[in-house]
C-alpha cells in the first residue's frame, strides 16, 4: 500500500500514511521513500500522535539524487513522483529488478520521459501529464520459485508454464546448486520427479553459501523457499539473509518438525539436509510472514502426517487461491476460516 504514495504526491502534492505492517520480519523504515521525495521539494514529517507520516508539496522539482539504499518500493515511489515534476531527476543507486523496469515501461508507455531503464543510473525528464496505457504485468518470480521448491520437497514433476524465463535471474541457477534438475523449454520450466537432490560444494570443496543481495543478485524473497528446500537434500549449505533481522527466526518451528538446522545469528542458518531419508514430523505452526508462511507451507506438504498452519492470510497475500491450485495438483489442503 505504500506504493500509492508516489502517485499520490505526484498528482495532488499531498499524502498521508502509517507506517507499514504485514510481515513480521523486523524494522522496516521508509527513509530511502522519505528522502527521495523529499529531494523533490516535499516537505515530510512523522505525526506522532497519529503515528503516521505527512507529506507536502508545494513544487515537485526535479534534482539529483543518490539513494541510500537500492529499495525497490523507495525506487518505486520516487520515480512514480519524479515522471510529473518539472525539470530532470537523476536517480543514482536505484533497484533495478524486472518490477521497476516494468514500472518504467508502463510509465513511458503512458507519456513519461524515463532512460537506463535496467540499470542503476535512471534519468527522467518530467511531463505535466500522463495518458492511459494497457500493460501486461509480467509473471511473478517468486511464485515461480515457490513452485519450483514445492516440486522438490514433494518430489513431484511439475511444468511451469510462461514464467518470464529472462526475468527469473539466478533463481533457476541457485537452484540447481541444491541439486534441483530445472529443465527449460521456450518460456516454460520443467521439474523432473526426483527421489535425491545433492547441495554443490564451491570449487575448493567448502560449503555452498546463498544469500541474497540486490539485483541481478538472488532476490531475498526466496530464502525462505531455500532453506526449507535444503532440509530434504543431501549436503550442507549456509543461508546468508542480509536485510531483515527477524526473517529466519521461523526456523525454530522447522527445527520442531526435525529440520537440523543451526541458527547461528538472525541473519545466518546452516542447514544439514536429511537426503529424503527421514520425513519432516507434522506440527502446529504459525505464519510470520509471506515467505516464511510459503516455507511452513512447503515443509507440511512433505511431512509424513497432518499439520496445521494458522495465520494463513499471511500467504494469501502473496498467493492467489494457493490452496486450490495445489490440490489440483494433487495436495490435501483443507482450508478453515476460524
Amino acid at each position: 500500500s505504500v506504493l500509492l504514495v508516489g502517485p499520490l504526491v505526484g498528482r495532488c502534492r499531498h499524502a498521508v500514511f502509517p507506517k507499514p505492517g504485514g510481515d513480521q520480519i523486523g524494522r522496516r523504515r521508509l527513509d530511502t521513500h522519505l528522502i527521495g521525495i523529499a529531494t523533490l521539494g516535499a516537505e515530510c514529517e512523522y505525526d506522532q500522535e497519529r503515528r503516521a507520516f505527512r507529506i507536502e508539496v508545494p513544487q515537485l522539482r526535479g534534482a539529483y539524487m543518490h539513494l541510500e539504499e537500492a529499495s525497490v518500493t523507495g525506487t518505486a515511489n520516487v520515480i512514480m513522483s519524479a515522471v510529473l515534476a518539472e525539470g530532470k531527476t537523476t536517480i543514482y543507486n536505484a533497484a533495478c529488478e524486472p518490477y521497476i523496469q516494468q514500472l518504467c515501461r508502463m510509465l513511458v508507455s503512458m507519456g513519461a520521459r524515463i532512460s537506463g531503464i535496467g540499470s542503476n543510473l535512471l534519468t527522467i525528464e518530467g511531463v505535466e501529464r500522463l495518458h492511459g496505457t494497457t500493460h501486461r504485468i509480467l509473471p511473478d518470480m517468486i511464485e515461480v520459485g515457490s513452485f519450483i521448491g514445492i516440486a522438490a520437497m514433494t518430489q513431484s514433476e511439475l511444468t511451469l508454464k510462461d514464467v518470464g524465463l529472462p526475468d527469473l535471474g539466478l533463481i533457476p541457477q541457485m537452484f540447481r546448486k541444491l541439486g534441483i534438475e530445472i529443465i527449460e523449454r521456450g518460456d516454460d520450466l520443467i521439474i523432473p520427479a526426483r527421489e535425491s537432490y545433492e547441495i554443490e560444494t564451491f570449487m575448493d570443496g567448502s560449503i555452498l553459501t546463498i544469500a541474497d543481495a540486490p539485483w541481478p543478485g538472488l532476490t531475498p524473497d526466496l530464502l525462505s523457499v531455500f532453506l526449507v528446500v535444503a532440509t530434504q537434500a543431501k549436503g550442507t549449505v549456509l543461508i546468508h539473509q542480509k536485510m531483515f533481522e527477524s526473517r529466519l527466526f521461523f526456523v525454530d518451528k522447522l527445527i520442531d518438525m526435525g529440520a537440523q538446522i543451526i541458527l547461528c545469528d538472525p541473519h545466518r542458518a546452516v542447514v544439514v539436509g536429511k537426503d529424503h531419508q527421514t520425513r519432516l514430523r507434522p506440527a502446529v505452526m504459525a505464519s510470520p510472514d509471506i515467505r516464511a508462511g510459503i516455507a511452513l507451507l512447503i515443509a507440511a506438504m512433505s511431512a509424513d502426517g497432518t499439520s496445521v498452519v494458522n495465520n494463513a492470510e499471511q500467504i494469501d497475500r502473496g498467493y492467489q487461491h494457493l490452496h486450490e491450485r495445489l490440490n489440483a495438483l494433487g495436495a490435501h489442503i483443507e482450508r478453515r476460516d476460524e
